[in-house]
Order: structure tokens, then C-alpha cells, then sequence
């Protein structure tokens, strides 16, 4: 058995950060000098406006992440819902059901900005042009302190179907979002936002926002 000298192990690792800091020192020593001698003054502008980009577009980016999930619009609406259990061979009378149930919920919809890339905002000095996320719906609820049975009639011969009202405010969930997306509630929530992120962006300095 042959046995490996632990000072042979340790060695690459001094000579590789070694390595990296010479790197490094040199790196810098050459970025000082094109941005200080004359002859470089070219380069030296070119150097600072990437530098400058890179900055400001990663602040614009991280700003705008930390919004995450921006809800901007809520859309309520109370409506009366009905649900039937109808009979195929008896009066309704005697073996239907049905159940008329007064809703009222909310659609939650917004734009999740934590989905926002860097290649979504150019940076120009003060002028910046970002690209938004398309607007989503986030939640769709009914208000239970707000929501209730108004009527309810059960046939003579028939128990009352415990999964009836259940299906109801599913059937009023469904209504409600619908008529929030025909109301335009995901234009509404891609304006808000935008105007949100403008006021963000020109607080950071930027005169000449464009959100789209």
C-alpha cells in the first residue's frame, strides 16, 4: 500500500487561489489603466456605459421581482344562482329538487412580476422599455358570511341531495369568473400594473418610461 503525502494534497489548492488572485490583481490593473490612460478614453467610455447598463438593468429587474405576485384588480359581484334536481317521470312536485342560492365572491386577478427576465427591460441612460408578464387570474372565491340559501324546495317522495348546494357554488364560481373575464378584468389588471411599475421605475430616476 502506497501512501500519498498529505502536503501533495493541499498544495493545488494554495496554487489555485493563488492563481485566481494574480488573475484577479491583473484584471484589475488593466481595467485601471483603460480607464484612466488617454489613449484608452474610447474604451474607457464603452467600459462604463456596460457597466452602468448592468447595474441599473439589474435594479430595475430586482425592483420589480420583490413585487412578486401584484394583484390589481377585484372584481365582486352578487348574483342569485339556481340549481335543479329534476324529475323524468314525476311531477317536480313530488321527486325534483331545487335550490336558488344568493352569492357573492370576489375575482382576484394581477400580474405575477417574480416571472419578469432581465432580457424583459433595455436600458438607454434614462430611458427604459419593460415587457411585463401577461396579466393572470389569481383567486376566484365566494363570500361565505356573505353567501346563503335563499330557497330551497325538495320534492314529497325525495330527500334533499346533500351535494346540491355544493355544486351550486361551483356553478356560481364558474359564473363569476366568466363574468369578470367578459367585464375585462385582465385589461384592467395589465393597466394597473403598468402604471404601477412606471411610478416604481421613475422613482428610481428613469424620465422616459415605457411599460408595456
Amino acid at each position: 500500500m502506497s501512501i500519498v503525502p498529505t502536503d501533495n494534497l493541499r498544495s493545488p489548492g494554495r496554487l489555485g487561489r493563488l492563481g485566481i488572485f494574480i488573475a484577479g490583481f491583473f484584471t484589475a490593473v488593466l481595467l485601471l489603466f483603460a480607464l484612466t490612460h488617454p489613449s484608452s478614453t474610447g474604451f474607457a467610455r464603452w467600459l462604463q456605459r456596460t457597466l452602468d447598463l448592468g447595474i441599473d438593468q439589474l435594479a430595475i429587474v430586482q425592483r420589480i421581482q420583490r413585487l412578486q405576485r401584484l394583484e390589481s384588480v377585484k372584481y365582486t359581484l352578487e348574483k342569485v344562482v339556481t340549481g335543479e334536481r329534476p324529475s323524468r317521470f314525476l311531477p317536480q312536485s313530488l321527486a325534483g329538487e331545487r335550490l336558488l342560492l344568493i352569492v357573492r365572491g370576489e375575482v382576484f386577478a394581477g400580474v405575477d412580476l417574480g416571472k419578469l427576465q432581465s432580457s424583459d427591460v433595455q436600458v438607454n441612460g434614462k430611458q427604459v422599455k419593460i415587457t411585463l408578464p401577461h396579466a393572470e387570474i389569481f383567486s376566484t372565491r365566494l363570500d361565505n358570511n356573505q353567501t346563503r340559501v335563499y330557497s330551497r324546495e325538495t320534492g314529497l317522495l325525495v330527500p334533499a341531495d346533500p351535494n346540491l348546494e355544493s355544486e351550486v357554488r361551483a356553478e356560481a364560481e364558474r359564473q363569476l369568473l366568466q363574468a369578470a373575464l367578459t367585464d375585462g378584468i385582465l385589461n384592467n389588471a395589465s393597466t394597473n400594473a403598468r402604471g404601477t411599475v412606471t411610478a416604481l421605475v421613475q422613482a428610481l430616476g428613469f424620465t422616459d418610461v415605457d411599460v408595456n
